[in-house]
């Protein structure tokens, strides 16, 4: 049976010149898209990179949707700008590593996890909650912030 005889194949099963993942690697492709889509949209409004996770999950959906290659283009357009002016002066380059070495030692210190200081007003229970699992995921997206510093400087800076 030719690629086109197939039931489905005239609805669609082709888009934009590419054929769509089929199976497990379509599954693992939805799986990563929504993870990665998901993690920016909450890195929007939590420390890391958020409209870059964004990017990447639009990207890994747009192998299978069409309204995520819409949506690809205008939020990659504000991601590059978003970076360009991150790194538009050496004072916005210094505080954005400044940021990341917080995000760092904020993660390093939440997964030490010391004793809560007096001034904590809480129950010590309440001090640094979740221990490295939150340690490590600051310390994640310290180092990924830090890595896309680095990009940005190399692409926009000349």
């Amino acid at each position: 049976m030719e690629r086109n005889d197939r039931p489905g194949a005239a609805r669609g099963a082709r888009s934009a010149g590419r054929s769509r993942p089929r199976g497990a690697r379509r599954i693992l492709g939805l799986v990563v898209g929504w993870l990665l889509v998901l993690i920016g949209l909450a890195a929007l409004v939590l420390p890391g990179p958020g409209l870059l996770a964004l990017v990447a999950g639009l990207a890994v959906l747009a192998q299978q949707y069409e309204w995520a290659r819409r949506w690809l283009k205008p939020v990659k357009e504000k991601a590059f700008a978003a970076a360009a002016q991150g790194v538009r002066t050496k004072r916005a380059i210094v505080l954005s590593f400044a940021g990341a070495l917080v995000l760092i030692l904020l993660g390093v210190l939440w997964g030490v996890n010391p004793p809560s200081p007096a001034w904590w007003p809480l129950d010590e229970r309440w001090w640094l909650t979740g221990g490295w699992s939150v340690g490590s995921s600051l310390i994640l997206s310290g180092v990924l912030a830090a890595v896309f510093i680095v990009y940005s400087i190399r692409r926009f800076r000349h």
